[in-house]
């Protein structure tokens, strides 16, 4: 599957999809962002820049949404993210998430079923929709991506867009997972890696059972994993953890 012509931003500019309340957004957090991180970004050549598609990252830290929409945004895509709905309710930031037109994922109710829908329309727009597959910081005792929920293979199927996988590393030094406690000081290393798109298209045509979910699942994922070992330099578990198998 091809990635389609390079998207390398030279500079911080602003993606022509991104609209005034997300430009103004952009022009406050940028300046805190530069100053905190030392960004080690990669892989940009491979967000396409003729569809839409999906960004599937790893989820580390209740931070790393804002890492991952910064690399994206200053590669010259204003991603739509999913998240979850209780987020929307939140002061100050609900109103970020509305003006700004993410996507709200309803989860465990009758009206999940509405987040994939505007999602779907999103990327047939050409817009990026931004999800993070595990559904929830992982719970991997040493951070690696652990069993993903099977939505967005269900949204790749179902629109044949490009999954790009990205794997972020540092963020969690920043703000820890389940942390309370900011550590902007020193500014910490964050890196960003995009790698091509997963190749699906031999699933396409397969029914929509959960055989077919979980192996496209599993394709995203190990590519998210695979470029997060080569972040690390050091080799993932063999055993994807599965939070089911550790509550039960």
């Amino acid at each position: 599957m091809s990635a389609g012509p390079s998207r390398v931003a030279s500079l911080p500019v602003h993606p022509a999809r991104s609209n005034r309340a997300y430009r103004n957004v952009a022009r406050l957090l940028r300046p805190l962002l530069y100053a905190i991180q030392r960004r080690d970004w990669r892989g940009q050549e491979h967000l396409p820049t003729d569809s839409g598609f999906i960004a599937a990252g790893n989820h580390l830290t209740n931070l790393d949404p804002v890492t991952f929409a910064h690399y994206l945004y200053d590669s010259g895509v204003a991603p739509k993210i999913m998240a979850k709905s209780s987020l929307f309710s939140v002061p100050v930031l609900g109103w970020v998430l509305r003006t700004t037109g993410q996507i709200p994922v309803y989860r465990g109710t009758s009206d999940a079923g509405r987040s994939l829908e505007a999602a779907e329309v999103a990327l047939a727009e050409g817009e990026c929709v931004a999800v993070f597959p595990e559904g929830t910081l992982t719970r991997d005792p040493d951070l690696w991506p652990m069993l993903a929920k099977t939505g967005v293979a269900r949204l790749a199927l179902d629109t044949r867009v490009p999954v790009v996988p990205i794997a972020q590393w540092g963020a969690q030094d920043l703000l820890a997972r389940y942390g309370k406690v900011f550590k902007p000081i020193p500014p910490k290393r964050v890196t960003v890696v995009a790698g091509p798109p997963v190749d699906l298209s031999d699933l396409y045509d397969k029914p929509r059972d959960a055989a077919t979910l979980r192996e496209a699942t599993a394709r995203v994922m190990a590519a998210i994993t695979a470029q997060l070992a080569e972040i690390r330099g050091e080799q993932p578990p063999a055993e994807v953890f599965d939070m089911r198998k550790k509550s039960a």
